[in-house]
């Protein structure tokens, strides 16, 4: 369960050539075949093929090419075409709360156009195919709630333009790649409840446009790298539940003047709480607990709404 809602929708900038709710895959009866739609009008056919759904799809239109894709809570299942990487001017694709399964296609790679990709809340397995970094217009990924194994392809480290990345609640391993560190576009990285291990890279430092960060209930070994502190867009802090070892000192300077929420409960951490953290006036949530702090807690006396675990 997340602690909290993690992840932000795409803002509506998308193309208005799209499908949706019970028309969405009807075109498998009634695309014309009109500039390329033949391609689009097979592809769809054949991730119709591999659907299941609780209602018949009802006859429908479209203008010219495929550009969204959108499916959320339809109570569909069955498993992901290949063909889907045939609709290559696909920008979203949204499958959020149903019940698909099996992997993801490596042909999705091929979607050079796509922004977002929301496949969050279903039963997907197998790994993150590492080709989805061809996707370099990717804004927003969102693959939580699912059952995917393996590790974080490094190779996500070149999506230059994403700013939202979400694994929340899956079962992935191994370390967090460094290369993530170079997605200066990102706001929000949520890898909440997963068993990564390992450190939390150094290049993180570098995030300037980080607001959400939450590592929740992982098996992360190595104390936050200290020029995290400094990322002053941060609002979420979150590594709650890990393995967490290290010493903070009193004098640590805290830069984080916008963050309302900054947990390191459930570690291993051992020194004081540091001074500056009285300076953060939006604080509202502030969890020690279960570490190994000792000395006095700074003054928390200009924090007027915080609740203090």
């Amino acid at each position: 369960m997340h602690k909290f809602q993690s992840l932000q929708q795409l803002p509506n900038q998308l193309s208005k050539s799209f499908l949706t709710g019970l028309n969405l895959l009807s075109l498998a009866t009634a695309i014309p075949v009109v500039r390329g739609n033949d391609t689009d009008r097979h592809a769809l056919l054949q991730f119709k093929a591999k659907i299941t759904a609780p209602f018949t799809f009802v006859n429908g239109s479209v203008y010219r090419r495929v550009t969204k894709l959108k499916l959320r809570n339809l109570k569909l299942s069955g498993s992901l075409s290949p063909y889907i990487g045939n609709l290559s001017f696909l920008r979203e694709f949204d499958l959020v709360d149903n019940s698909f399964y099996n992997q993801i296609p490596q042909e999705i790679g091929g979607l050079r156009r796509l922004e977002a990709l929301h496949l969050g809340n279903n039963s997907i397995s197998g790994e993150i195919p590492s080709n989805l970094s061809a996707c370099s217009k990717l804004i927003l990924v969102d693959m939580s709630g699912n059952q995917l194994t393996g590790e974080i392809p490094s190779l996500l480290g070149l999506l230059s333009n994403l700013k939202v990345l979400g694994f929340v609640h899956n079962s992935l391993r191994g370390n967090i790649p460094p290369s993530l560190g170079n997605l200066s576009s990102l706001e929000e990285l949520g890898l909440e409840t997963n068993t990564l291990s390992g450190i939390i890279p150094e290049a993180f430092g570098r995030l300037r446009n980080l607001s959400f960060f939450s590592i929740f209930e992982n098996a992360i070994s190595c104390l936050v790298p200290v020029p995290m502190f400094n990322l002053s867009s941060i609002r979420i802090f979150d590594i709650d539940e890990n393995k967490i070892q290290g010493t903070l000192h009193s004098d640590l300077q805290i830069n984080m003047p916008h963050f309302e929420f900054f947990s390191v409960g459930g570690n291993q951490i051992s020194g004081q709480i540091p001074i500056s953290i009285s300076n953060a006036t939006n604080l509202n949530v502030l969890e020690f607990n279960g570490n190994r702090f000792n000395g006095n807690v700074p003054s928390l006396e200009n924090l007027h709404c915080i609740t203090l675990n």
